[in-house]
């Protein structure tokens, strides 16, 4: 649905050439919530703002839902555009309208007529939870209503793609998770495909299906959630669900155990210490439920060196689980174990 291939953008300023994106080559599924992420300065604002060409890239290519916008002249441009709802971090809502009239001005550019403008803005009002609020202004809303506003004037053009910069950056957490749960459910009524960006760790795993972590204008590792958790040495997945712990003392080896759905609720470690009459610590866990399933991570330390706990490791791969050997002395919360995984 969204495929940006060798996406680059270079801003030139005192003779200086800067570039905020490098290369980027995205691909979001129809369908799907994506979620990209990276500390401030990573280029994931920029990104957002050439894949509907309100930024024009320096090179590359972006394709939304069959189309190449970069090949577009400007009235097939705009006409591609009113395809793509985008939801601004501060609202962007006009002061002297009212939340009708605000869900309306799409519509109003677009030369709908009064009573259909009427019509679909109450209807996208009733959607977003705001039914009761059409004649209010902004000053009179809530940080959260106003993002659902703003969400709802984004669905005005029917739009089969959504787009969300920083979105729930400006509101607090109770109000952050029921945001994040109308894109969820918009997500699945309408079929919206959802590219958000964010530097919120929280976010991705509450809303996303998939997701790309940005360093300095490239992406430099992307996939599927539950895909990630499962990849050795994945700095997405350690940053998502961050393990820590270090062992009691030398002569052990240290675990990183990654559960994936029903073998999450399993109590394979006891079943492991019951089978093999070992002792075994638990030095950090990170368990959370994503897109329904439960996942997540468990640092154990298992007595003996690595050659005598082949078995025991065995015992937890044939359960299903992802085993991935920290380095002598463990490793702190949130850095990657080495890529040594037991098979």
């Amino acid at each position: 649905m969204i495929t940006t291939t060798g996406l680059t953008k270079v801003y030139r300023s005192r003779g200086r050439d800067t570039a905020a994106l490098d290369g980027v080559d995205l691909h979001v599924r129809e369908g799907e919530v994506y979620g990209v992420v990276g500390r401030s300065g990573a280029g994931k604002s920029t990104l957002i703002r050439c894949v509907n060409l309100l930024e024009r890239p320096t090179s590359g290519t972006v394709e939304v839902a069959g189309e190449e916008l970069t090949s577009l002249p400007g009235s097939s441009l705009r006409a591609a555009r009113s395809r793509i709802g985008m939801v601004f971090q501060h609202f962007n809502l006009l002061s002297a309208r009212t939340v009708q009239a605000n869900v309306e001005l799409p519509l109003e550019i677009l030369g709908v007529s009064g009573k259909e403008r009427s019509r679909k803005a109450l209807e996208l009002l009733d959607l977003v939870g705001l039914s009761d609020r059409g004649r209010a202004y902004p000053a009179q809303l809530s940080g959260g209503q106003k993002q659902r506003v703003g969400i709802a004037r984004a669905l005005a053009g029917d739009p089969k793609v959504l787009l969300s910069d920083e979105a729930t950056s400006a509101l607090d957490p109770e109000t952050t998770r029921s945001i994040l749960q109308l894109l969820r459910d918009l997500n699945q009524q309408l079929g919206l495909t959802v590219l958000l960006i964010t530097h919120e760790m929280d976010v991705v795993k509450a809303v996303c299906d998939s997701a790309a972590l940005m360093k300095d204008g490239r992406i430099v590792e992307s996939g599927r959630v539950t895909e990630l958790l499962a990849t050795p040495g994945s700095e997405l997945a350690h940053e998502l669900f961050p393990v820590g712990g270090h062992p009691s003392g030398e002569g052990s080896t240290v675990v990183d155990v990654t559960f994936h759905g029903e073998s999450a609720t399993e109590l394979v470690i006891s079943q492991l210490a019951r089978t093999y009459n070992i002792d075994i610590s638990v030095l950090g866990a990170a368990l959370e439920t994503i897109g329904g399933r439960q996942v997540g991570r468990m640092r154990i330390e298992l007595p003996g060196r690595f050659e005598d706990n082949v078995v025991p490791i065995g015992f937890l791969r044939e359960k299903g689980l992802q085993v991935d050997v920290a380095p002598v002395g463990g490793t702190p919360a949130g850095t990657a174990p080495v890529k040594e995984a037991v098979k």
